[in-house]
């Protein structure tokens, strides 16, 4: 879907997530203008459907999570684990439950709650990320800060990821400055340039404003920032966008060359015996002629390979839509009147031999069954009327739900 297609698309609460965010602003320019290149500020208005301060203590108090999807920070110290969690009790053989109380306690001292993972064990931020993935094209991921009043979560840093910072609840008084190291790549981390974050955190700002409920900020992965709370308890989402970049072309363009030289039996060869490795001079010859056969190789390798391999890296990166194991079932057995194509699958009819191909899998089809699921894949999600016996072989296979599900 292009830009233009998605601002055709309605976006109140519950519709397109990416012109959702962006409020007044059409994707189109957004795309031209501002992503990858600049900060941006919008207002989404109410968006108390996604996250709320109920939802932050339903989380932590009955939910029972685990470690993993909460971190507690203050003053630029982030909590050992055991400092929140406890075991999970009778029937439970589990160390690391949050605990509410040592939470509340942490929380009550002034410190930071960090929920993350929340496109993992929220549903209403389940739906919404899985969306705006689709939107952007790249994978997203969503975690909420929810920070006492008048503190900084964190200080001056960047991220390797761009975000979009979701004004939940309360007020936030943000400062953005210059990176220091433009795009930085996912292990190019700010502590590996923390002298010169520092020294431009004493700079005047780039832009400093306050958010309040329903503002959006939109920041390129490089950009350093901070933000205190105000009078009141501040929550807020941030949604990790993990872009594809020109290196993953790179990357993968290399390792595809790497793959077709192992069918060539002059790069298998052993090099001289008694060689040291160390001194380029003993295999220069050695060294020119991998590099001859290497960017021959990269020449070679076709656009449409590259692509089918992306493509795998990108259905691996997202999840697929829920699936509820009883509905499912029940479905299954019992024969749904109404079937629709399962979130977020990338569903494609595929020939030689005939069948549906999605990130769950692939499925023969017979002849007939190909008129039926076209009309299921340009649905788009709409439930849909199909016979019997292939309504029972998508849901069975994963590729449908019954359309109450």
């Amino acid at each position: 879907m292009t830009a233009s297609h998605l601002d055709e698309q309605p976006h109140p609460r519950g519709a397109a997530a990416l012109p959702r965010l962006l409020g007044t602003t059409p994707v189109k320019d957004f795309a031209a203008d501002v992503w990858g290149q600049r900060p941006h500020l919008a207002n989404a208005g109410d968006v108390s459907d996604l996250f709320s301060s109920a939802v932050v203590d339903d989380l932590i108090s009955v939910r029972g999570l685990r470690a993993p999807f909460l971190r507690i920070a203050k003053d630029g110290r982030t909590f050992a684990d055991r400092e929140f969690t406890t075991g999970g009790g009778v029937g439970a053989s589990v160390s690391d439950q949050l605990n509410d109380e040592l939470v509340w306690r942490h929380f009550e001292a002034g410190a930071t709650l960090v929920l993350q993972g929340l496109h993992r064990t929220h549903e209403p931020i389940l739906r919404f990320t899985q969306a705006l993935a689709a939107d952007l094209g790249h994978p997203c991921q969503v975690n909420a800060y929810v920070t006492p009043p008048q503190n900084t979560g964190f200080a001056d840093h960047f991220d390797v990821h761009d975000v979009f910072v979701v004004q939940v609840e309360g007020e936030k008084r943000w400062r953005i400055r210059e990176p220091v190291w433009p795009l930085p790549l996912r292990d190019q981390t700010w502590d590996r340039h923390r002298e010169a974050v520092a020294a431009a955190a004493e700079s005047e700002p780039l832009d400093e404003f306050v958010v309040t409920p329903g503002d959006v900020l939109y920041l390129p992965r490089g950009f350093l920032h901070s933000a205190t709370a105000l009078g009141e308890v501040s929550i807020h989402l941030t949604i990790g966008v993990h872009a594809w970049t020109r290196h993953n072309v790179a990357d993968q363009l290399a390792a595809e060359a790497l793959r077709s030289l192992t069918s060539d039996p002059a790069m298998r060869e052993s090099l001289a015996l008694g060689i040291d490795v160390s001194d380029q001079g003993e295999y220069a010859e050695d060294i020119a002629a991998v590099r001859s056969a290497l960017v021959t190789a990269i020449e070679n390798i076709p656009e449409a390979i590259l692509a089918q391999s992306l493509g795998a890296r990108a259905r691996a990166a997202q999840r697929t839509g829920p699936l509820r194991p009883l509905a499912q079932l029940a479905a299954a057995r019992g024969g749904a009147d109404l079937i629709q194509v399962r979130a977020h699958l990338r569903p494609r009819i595929v020939h030689d031999p005939l069948g549906l191909a999605s990130r769950a899998g692939t499925i023969p089809l017979q002849p007939e069954d190909e008129a039926e699921v076209t009309r299921l894949l340009e649905a788009e999600g709409t439930p849909v009327a199909v016979s019997a016996n292939l309504a029972e072989r998508l849901l069975r296979a994963g590729l449908c739900t019954p359309s109450s599900a």
